[in-house]
């Protein structure tokens, strides 16, 4: 099975705005979801954004003072673990990446505006081109959307 690494270089909106669509597309292609963070403190943050991210929806997850890890549609950690066998994982505010090997995609989302971590992302991109994945670069617009660059 061949990875999928892809690269989403936030411009316009931050992390809390775009992850919770591209985790809500995951959830409909029934694939579950590891979301490493680079801290704890951001762990705990993004659990808390996830259930009022909306007045009218939240996104079903959890993380390990929740328990039930390996139940849960989408899990928050800061750690390389992978408890509820995600088919992807998103690695955020510059997360140290695990193997990727078992994994349907790996998404990387990074903060244009932070010049350390685009060089990160940057070195991210050569390493899973030299271990053969395909990669994705999707650049967001200034409405919050999605456009393909490479």
């Amino acid at each position: 099975m061949s990875v999928e690494v892809v690269f989403y270089h936030l411009l316009h909106k931050p992390l809390e705005a775009a992850l919770p669509q591209l985790l809500q597309k995951c959830l409909e292609r029934d694939w579950k979801v590891v979301v490493q963070t680079g801290s704890q403190e951001r762990c705990n943050a993004l659990d808390a954004h996830l259930w009022t991210f909306a007045d009218d929806s939240f996104l079903p997850h959890g993380t390990r003072a929740d328990g039930y890890a390996e139940h849960q549609p989408i899990y928050l950690t800061p750690e390389q673990d992978n408890p509820n066998e995600a088919d992807v994982r998103f690695l955020v505010d510059r997360a140290e990446p695990p193997a990727l090997g078992g994994y349907k995609r790996a998404i990387y989302m990074f903060d244009g505006n932070d010049e350390g971590a685009v060089q990160e992302a940057r070195q991210r991109w050569k390493e899973a081109k030299a271990e053969g994945f395909e990669i994705a670069y999707w650049q967001q617009t200034q409405a919050g959307g999605w456009e393909r660059k490479a």
